[in-house]
C-alpha cells in the first residue's frame, strides 16, 4: 500500500510538472497562476502544494529536468590526454543536439530564456536564473583556465574578456535559435560557430592581456 501511495505521488508530480511546462511556454511564467497549472494536470490547487511550496519552486523543478549550459561542463577529470577544449566543445554540441531532438528540453529551455519576466513577484525565479548564469560563467572560466594551464591555450588570455564572450556568443545561438527553429540548423551552425570562438581565442590579440 506505501509502494502504491508513493508511486501515485510521484505520478501526480509528473503530470503537475507536463503542465507546468506547457502553462509557462504558453503565458509565461509571471502571469498564469497555480490553478491554471492544476486544471490542465486534471489536480486541485492543493496537489500542487502537497509538492511543491509556489511558483518558484515549481520553476526550480523544471529547470532541473535539463542540465543547463554551464551544467553540462565537466572539469574534474585528469586523464592523460584530457583535452578541456574538446570537453568544452562535445559538451555544448551534445546541448544543442538535445534541445533540438527534445521537446520537452526545448519548451523548457524557451521557458528559461524567453518566458521569464523579470517581475516583482518573480524574484526568487530571478534568482534561480542569475544563479544559474554565475554557476555557468565560473565553470567557463574553470575550462579556459585549465586549456591554458594544459598548453592548449596562450597564457596571456584574459579571460574577463573570453569568458562572457563565450558565454554571450553561446547563448545568444541558443536564443535566436529557439526563437525561429526554422531559420537555420542549430547543431551545425552550433558547431561552425564554436569552432570559430575557439580558433580566435588562439589568434585574436584583442583578447590577450598584453591588449589593455
Amino acid at each position: 500500500m506505501a509502494k502504491r501511495r508513493k508511486e501515485d505521488a510521484l505520478e501526480t508530480r509528473e503530470r503537475i510538472l507536463k503542465a507546468a511546462i506547457e502553462v509557462f511556454h504558453q503565458r509565461g511564467v509571471a502571469h498564469p497562476s497555480l490553478s491554471e497549472v492544476a486544471g490542465l494536470a486534471g489536480v486541485t490547487r492543493g496537489a500542487i502544494y502537497g509538492h511543491f511550496r509556489n511558483k518558484a519552486d515549481l520553476f526550480n523543478a523544471l529547470t532541473e529536468r535539463v542540465q543547463l549550459p554551464g551544467e553540462t561542463l565537466c572539469t574534474d577529470r585528469d586523464n592523460t590526454g584530457y583535452s578541456p577544449l574538446g570537453e568544452f566543445r562535445a559538451r555544448w554540441l551534445l546541448l544543442f543536439s538535445a534541445i533540438t531532438n527534445n521537446r520537452e528540453w526545448r519548451l523548457i529551455f524557451e521557458i528559461i530564456l524567453l518566458r521569464c519576466e523579470m517581475l516583482t513577484e518573480s524574484g526568487e525565479i530571478h534568482q534561480r536564473l542569475m544563479q544559474g548564469h554565475h554557476e555557468g560563467s565560473g565553470r567557463i572560466r574553470l575550462f579556459i583556465a585549465k586549456a591554458m594551464e594544459n598548453g592548449e591555450l596562450p597564457l596571456d588570455l584574459d579571460l574577463d574578456v573570453v569568458v562572457p564572450m563565450l558565454q554571450g556568443c553561446l547563448i545568444g545561438l541558443l536564443q535566436n535559435w529557439l526563437m525561429d527553429p526554422s531559420a537555420f540548423d542549430l547543431g551545425k551552425v552550433g558547431e561552425r560557430q564554436i569552432d570559430a570562438l575557439l580558433a580566435s581565442l588562439h589568434s585574436a590579440s584583442s583578447l590577450r592581456k598584453t591588449a589593455n
